[in-house]
């Protein structure tokens, strides 16, 4: 569908070079010679743009500026001047155009503009619908009356109280850890739309989900000719969440080239577009997650120290489930008659031995794991009674040793050898000697004990394992003459 613009111009001579050069381009155009026949055709014809002169007889620019506005408040407006005064591209701006050109113009640089315009049209109005269709969340939203989910709840609240106080509006950067599936963006949102800026975009972004070029174009935009592919100019996820918020999800998979130009924007609120020279301004405020040890990346070298120190100046910190106690249970419960009402199934409720497994289980996925296994088992259930048989755990996964240490696990079997019966070191067990079968392999292991690779991951940094060095015949050499160097 071709774009459409309605030139108001008393040159006829003038209209009629712009209106032919515009259809050359393929625009929808309409003309009108004076600022009444040029509003009454707005409101028949509804353009995407209008192109108006200022000096006309009867209404000024800014007269048709203000009246196309009331007429269609998201029309984008240029005005064409051949006065050569300041005062009157400002008085413009101020009525509500979106650009000005001085006569004579160049039908390039109108060109240019035009694209702009409509460029920023298209941004505002995929805004628009995002925000309208964007999930709101609240604090009170995230289920939990533990003593670890109200400590970080308090801490969110007090945030929020601190920011409302604030004179400037130039919030700090929020960090927020935590395991995975713990949350982290549940509460990023929940700062956002329950603070200052609520009113303004909500933009997220998962670092790990793209390699560092496509991110790095994501984030800051590109300019048409910038690389092969750059066939049109693209506005970035940064600007298109100026005024509100930009949300960072697994910050910690950010390539180091990229973490120097997020550096520049938490310090300078200024970015680059890929192959453009011209710094742009933003307000934003950037709230980033990660279930990574970021300190533990920046003494290896993989993440910046100035940039860590930038992104947490406020450092939130979501609690993984298996330390929430009876929270297990509430969050289970919402997400049991969630998945009942999706699939139209009535009066679902746990056995009260249902229960005590879900006490007792690890989870390592978190509150997303018990989500997705709830929905399985809301699923292929049969009765109104949950029993233990109907959760639907994943294959060898052991319980929460933390919970009841004492207890055999339902799903371990008894294995002879260095563990002594309770849970952990059965499970320390079991997955130290499937390591040892597969020479380590995580993918193999993983899939004998039934596992996720971040699940075994996990496991083998909680019980501290580490594969044995390797015995050549170099290392045996060494022993042996210690002088020699290899």
């Amino acid at each position: 569908m071709a774009n459409s613009i309605l030139i108001i111009e008393d040159d006829e001579m003038l209209a009629d070079n712009i209106r032919e050069h515009l259809e050359r381009n393929q625009w929808e155009v309409h003309v009108a010679h004076n600022a009444e026949d040029g509003l009454k055709k707005l409101e028949s014809v509804r353009p995407d743009m209008v192109l108006t002169d200022y000096r006309m007889p009867g209404k000024t620019g800014v007269d048709v500026i203000r009246g196309a506005l009331e007429i269609d408040p998201e029309v984008k407006i240029i005005m064409l001047t051949g006065e050569g005064n300041a005062q009157i591209a400002v008085d413009a701006m101020k009525a509500g155009a979106c650009d000005y050109l001085s006569k004579p113009i160049s039908l390039a640089e109108l060109k240019l503009v035009l694209e702009k315009a409509l460029g920023h049209s298209k941004v505002e109005k995929t805004l628009s619908v995002m925000q309208r269709r964007q999930p709101r969340a609240s604090l009170e939203a995230i289920i939990g009356d533990s003593p670890p989910m109200l400590a970080a709840k308090t801490k969110a609240r007090q945030v929020l109280e601190a920011e409302r106080r604030m004179n400037d509006g130039d919030l700090p950067a929020v960090l927020i850890t935590g395991e995975t599936g713990t949350g982290k963006e549940l509460l990023a949102r929940a700062l956002h739309f329950e603070g200052v800026r609520s009113n303004w975009p909500f933009i997220e972004i998962n670092c790990a989900s793209l390699p560092p070029n496509l991110l790095e174009s994501e984030l800051f935009g590109h300019e048409r000719g910038a690389f092969t592919d750059a066939k049109d100019r693209r506005i970035g996820l940064v600007e298109a969440a100026d005024g509100g918020t930009l949300f960072l999800d697994e910050i910690g998979e950010v390539d180091l080239s990229i973490q120097a130009k997020l550096l520049k924007l938490l310090e300078e609120k200024s970015l680059r577009r890929i192959g453009s020279v011209r710094e742009r301004k933003v307000n934003i405020r950037i709230v980033s997650a990660t279930n990574q040890n970021l300190e533990q990346m920046v003494r290896e070298g993989r993440f910046r120290s100035d940039l860590y120190f930038r992104l947490r100046v406020i450092s939130l910190s979501m609690p993984p489930l298996r330390t929430t106690g009876e929270d297990i249970l509430r969050i289970g419960e919402f997400y049991l008659q969630a998945h009942a009402k999706r699939y139209g199934k009535k009066g679902l409720h746990f056995s009260p031995e249902a229960k005590d497994r879900l006490l007792r289980y690890g989870w390592p996925g978190n509150v997303r794991e018990m989500r997705n296994m709830l929905e399985q088992t809301v699923l292929l259930c049969q009765d109104e009674v949950i029993t233990p048989d109907q959760l639907a755990f994943g294959n060898g996964q052991l319980h929460n040793p933390d919970a009841q240490a004492n207890q055999q696990d339902y799903n371990a079997p008894a294995i002879a050898g260095r563990g002594t019966g309770k849970i952990a070191e059965v499970e320390q067990d079991m997955v130290y000697k499937v390591l040892s079968k597969t020479d380590w392999n995580i993918s193999k292991s993983a899939k004998l004990l039934g596992l996720s690779r971040d699940m075994l991951r996990y496991r083998i940094e909680k019980y501290g394992l580490a594969r044995p060095p390797r015995v050549t015949a170099a290392t045996i050499l060494a022993e042996d003459s210690p002088g020699l160097d290899y």
